[in-house]
């Protein structure tokens, strides 16, 4: 039941919103093996003056806050992380400087739906 939310230094059109969260699904559901239907993808668009990295060069800005279930390998996280700055890089513009990726990670439980309340991440959920 992740919540991925990307704050971003650029305006998107709602198609490439809508191109960009699909891509991350995907990313997020091979990387960390997963199914989609529980992926939850926020994009925020904000004015290049609201976001600072103190090793940014010239150009957008690109941060992903990742509230996971625990339990997954650091490799596992690596993974995802850099498939995600790849295809943002490659789609956007964004220079490798600019972006960086923080995970949360939470227990099964605390993660929950209308629907349902996870449980652990196991190799084979």
């Amino acid at each position: 039941m992740p919540l991925l939310q990307f704050d971003i230094a650029r305006s998107l059109s709602a198609a490439e919103k809508t191109s960009f969260a699909e891509r991350v699904t995907e990313l997020y559901t091979t990387e960390m093996r997963t199914t989609s239907g529980h992926v939850a993808v926020t994009i925020r668009e904000r004015d290049s003056a609201e976001m600072h990295l103190g090793r940014a060069v010239d150009g957008p800005l690109l941060f992903l806050d990742a509230e996971i279930r625990q339990g997954r390998s650091v490799d596992r996280k690596r993974a995802f992380a850099l498939a995600t700055m790849e295809y943002a890089a490659d789609e956007f513009d964004i220079p490798d400087e600019n972006m960086k990726v923080v995970f949360t990670e939470h227990p099964g439980d605390a993660m929950m739906g209308v629907d349902r309340v996870g449980g652990e991440w196991t190799p084979d959920s």
